[in-house]
């Protein structure tokens, strides 16, 4: 509402009332009209007790028996709450472990799985290079500290034995040092001054100490050298054999199968897919058509871990904050905003939360079951009596055809293939740490198509360096390449023969450094699919007549075959590089677990990529003059 009013002064006001109300005109030009708004209309209470407001009073009781009915509170059910459950379930544990396709081992709960099926060996040496300067430092420093709180003065002679080498810059066995300026200022600052803990390591694991121990101290001596191996092993997770057999290269993740005694037999688990990070019961399948893990004759007779257990338990209501409440006027919590949750259409789980926490809420009730990790549980029936003293007797959900996607089922295993098989009701809970820390990457690839070049990529986007650290796949590959340039020694070159033509036929150019190239080839003895397989790209060098060297990867993603006694071919599956690309990084992970120890491991993880890309790479070009000066 919007009025117009004049400011009057008392003055005025008398002139108005002896003019009978009616107000001089020649007086308007004194005063200036003003507006005068209203927004908000406020009660003035005339007592300061709010008792009587804060009773919500209702004058009219049918208003409120017809919301009562509105809202179905007089629909009545012929229904009694439930005073006691039963519940009869059968439960086994993982007893076998099988990584890859590589031999079955005991199960371990006393590891978190993650830990079990990522673990690799810590890189300290990639191709001739030695690398993980850091850890090596670490290992030296830690060895003297235990020296010195014996009394042994032995440090010059580890010194000599195991001292950090400076590196030659005139050298090609120690270019990957010297072409990185940071890198070998760090090598220089620490040589002859510090130990090399790695190589120590190395020789005490086979009992070959380079130093001997002080006469008389020899019982005390080798006390220190186990206590020196305990140590780094308790710090870092290295695996006992050469390599963990459940990281498949060609594939680019993780296989691994899990088995538990049943019935005289055994349910066999399979993971051929994982490389997410986390292992939960979803990464897992069932395999139907698999008896038994073992592939060992001594393995014997399954160990007995199986229970039948009937239990009795008084069902509890479940309570969170803001649940609704039973009672038409009661409040729930405000500290839940509901109202906050904004889910997608194709986001099932919030839906299902929101549907349950807002509609069924007052309707579940809980009976807690503990659990060792590592069990896999079977819920054969569930007698419910109410209050009336009815039994009621209630099976799992999810009863059916594993095939059939009408069936309701959550938390459940997937039975593999796609055969007409019942529906696997098992509950299994996996030793998988609740929060892993990873660090930054020490590796980083991508993998990407080329479709210009009908290739694919593989982009080392971050190398490690020998310090431990790492840097960018491009900027390393241009520093190594103008090091290696260092080493060419200028030839007579012969000079072109001038002509008038205005263009250049080029044979081909060049990529860089950091970008490996995967090339499509047959399977064996297969005529129509195809494989990726590792090759390599020359290093041209300015002025160098050499046959010119192939540029190897230098992430250990990537090299595998290539430090091998015998070098062997590297192939990937051609359908594991989508047209998104894939990314993949190894980095540090650490966790804690149950009797708190800790547990720090290197493993790898994949992504998706970041789409298509093109390397540049081209054959037979015509290129005008100006543009290959240019280039």
């Amino acid at each position: 509402m919007v009025l117009w009013c004049k400011q009057i002064s008392m003055k005025m006001a008398k002139q108005i009332i002896e003019n009978n109300g009616r107000l001089v005109a020649t007086n308007f030009k004194h005063y200036r009209p003003t507006i005068t708004l209203w927004n908000r209309l406020e009660g003035r209470p005339r007592t300061a007790n709010f008792d009587r407001a804060l009773k919500a009073e209702i004058r009219d009781p049918l208003w409120m028996i017809s919301k009562q009915q509105q809202m179905g509170e007089f629909q009545g059910e012929d229904a009694g709450s439930a005073i006691l459950a039963k519940v009869h379930m059968k439960t086994t544990s993982l007893t076998k472990y099988q990584p890859g396709e590589d031999i079955t081992v005991p199960f371990d709960n006393s590891i978190p799985l993650e830990v079990k099926v990522e673990h690799q060996e810590i890189p300290f040496q990639i191709g001739t290079q030695e690398i993980s300067l850091d850890l090596r430092l670490l290992m030296g420093r830690h060895w003297l500290k235990l020296l010195n709180k014996k009394g042994f003065a032995l440090k010059n002679q580890y010194l000599t034995e195991y001292g950090i080498v400076t590196p030659n810059p005139n050298s090609e066995d120690d270019v990957q040092i010297c072409a990185h300026v940071e890198v070998w200022q760090q090598f220089v600052a620490v040589a002859s001054r510090s130990i090399d803990g790695y190589k120590l390591y190395q020789d005490l694991k086979v009992g070959n100490d380079q130093v001997s121990a002080p006469v008389g101290n020899e019982v005390q001596m080798d006390a220190l050298r186990n206590k020196f191996i305990q140590w780094f092993e308790k710090l870092y997770y290295q695996p006992i054999e050469e390599a963990n057999s459940s990281w498949k290269p060609s594939y680019l993740e993780h296989q691994f199968a899990c088995s538990a005694p049943k019935n005289e037999q055994e349910k066999v688990v399979i993971a051929d897919e994982y490389y997410h990070g986390h292992l939960d019961w979803y990464n897992l399948d069932l395999h139907d058509k698999k008896s038994t893990l073992s592939n060992n004759d001594e393995d014997g007779a399954p160990p007995s871990v199986e229970n039948t257990y009937t239990l009795s338990f008084l069902p509890s209501p479940v309570e969170f904050a803001g649940m609704p409440h039973s009672r038409w006027w009661t409040l729930e919590d405000w500290k839940t905003n509901f109202g906050n949750i904004n889910p997608s259409t194709t986001d099932l789980n919030q839906l299902m939360l929101l549907d349950f926490a807002i509609n069924y809420a007052n309707d579940w009730l809980i009976m807690p079951f503990t659990l060792p990790i590592g069990s896999i549980a079977n819920v054969n029936g569930l007698m419910v009596t109410n209050t009336f003293g009815e039994n009621i007797w209630i099976e799992p959900a999810g009863k059916g055809n594993d095939e059939d996607w009408q069936r309701w089922s959550m938390f459940n295993l997937n039975v593999r293939g796609n055969m007409d098989v019942p529906a696997d009701l098992s509950l299994l809970l996996l030793p998988a740490a609740p929060k892993v820390l990873e660090g930054q990457p020490l590796e980083e690839i991508f993998m990407l198509r080329d479709e210009i070049a009908n290739m694919v990529w593989g982009v080392e986007s971050k190398v490690p360096l020998a310090t431990g650290k790492s840097k960018s796949g491009k900027e390393a590959g241009i520093e190594l390449k103008t090091k290696y340039q260092q080493f060419v020694t200028p030839t007579t070159i012969v000079p072109a023969i001038e002509n008038e033509a205005k263009i250049q036929y080029r044979i081909v150019n060049s990529v860089p450094e950091q970008w490996i190239p995967f090339i499509p080839v047959h399977k064996d003895a297969d005529k129509r699919q195809i494989q990726l397989q590792r090759a390599a790209m020359p290093r041209i060098l300015e002025g160098d007549s050499n046959v010119p060297k192939k540029v190897e990867p230098r992430t250990s993603l990537l090299r595998k075959g290539l430090d091998e006694e015998t070098r062997v071919p590297y192939f990937i599956h051609e359908e594991e590089i989508p047209r998104s690309g894939i990314k993949v990084h190894k980095s540090f992970q650490r966790t804690r677990w149950l009797n708190g120890k800790v547990f720090t491991w290197v493993g790898f993880r994949k992504q998706v990529g970041r789409g298509e890309g093109h390397s540049g790479l081209a054959f037979d070009q015509i290129i005008p003059k100006n543009k290959m000066k240019q280039q």
